[in-house]
Formats: structure tokens, C-alpha cells, sequence
């Protein structure tokens, strides 16, 4: 039976979670007033856990990321299309969701290998 390794985590979440090569993070919510300013808080956020989990963006299997709005769409993308590295995009999906508070526009959730 593979280990499961749970970090930073609390009743209700961990932020990462590791079962085999497999490593999988909670949604990150960033900071800032625009779209492009909070996509770029969770991208740093992923980038920080995937580190401390032995891994990094090249490494990006899954996203899920959540619009409150899908206007934000083209903002969000070209966030996202500068920080993911050339021929390395995971499959993804986007969506628009009511978020947890009504100041965040963005959520990012990935899967990745070790």
C-alpha cells in the first residue's frame, strides 16, 4: 500500500497532499485588487508548494481553475500562459463558480508529479 503524506494541514484541509509520485495541492486563492494581480498570488503559491514538495511547474499534470467571472477569462490566460513553461501545459479546465469570498476572482487547484 502506497503512503499518503499530508502538509500543513488542519481539520479541514491540507494544502498538499502526496500519495505515490503523485502530488496534489488545495486551491490557492491570491491577494490584490485585479484579476491578473490574484492569478499571479495563486501561481506564486503553487509554485511555493510544488517547491517544498520536491517538485515544480514543469512537472504539472492537472489545473482546475475557477473564474468568479468568465469576463476575466483573456486575463487570467495571459497570467497563466506566461508562467507555464513552453510545451509543458498540463490538462486543464476552467470555469466560472461563486468562490468562497466575494473579493476573490480567481482559484487555482493542480496535480502534479514528483
Amino acid at each position: 500500500m502506497t503512503d499518503i503524506a499530508r502538509h500543513h494541514t488542519t481539520p479541514r484541509m491540507s494544502q498538499i497532499v502526496t500519495h505515490g509520485e503523485t502530488i496534489y495541492l488545495a486551491g490557492q486563492v491570491g491577494d490584490g485588487e485585479t484579476v491578473a494581480a490574484q492569478t499571479q498570488s495563486c501561481l506564486d503559491k503553487v509554485d511555493a508548494l510544488l517547491a517544498e514538495a520536491g517538485s515544480d511547474r514543469s512537472r504539472l499534470l492537472q489545473a482546475t481553475i475557477w473564474l468568479a467571472d468568465m469576463d476575466d477569462f483573456a486575463e487570467m490566460n495571459a497570467v497563466w500562459d506566461a508562467w507555464v513553461p513552453a510545451g509543458q501545459a498540463p490538462a486543464r479546465a476552467c470555469g466560472e463558480a461563486r468562490l468562497a469570498r466575494d473579493t476573490l476572482r480567481v482559484e487555482v487547484i493542480v496535480v502534479a508529479a514528483a
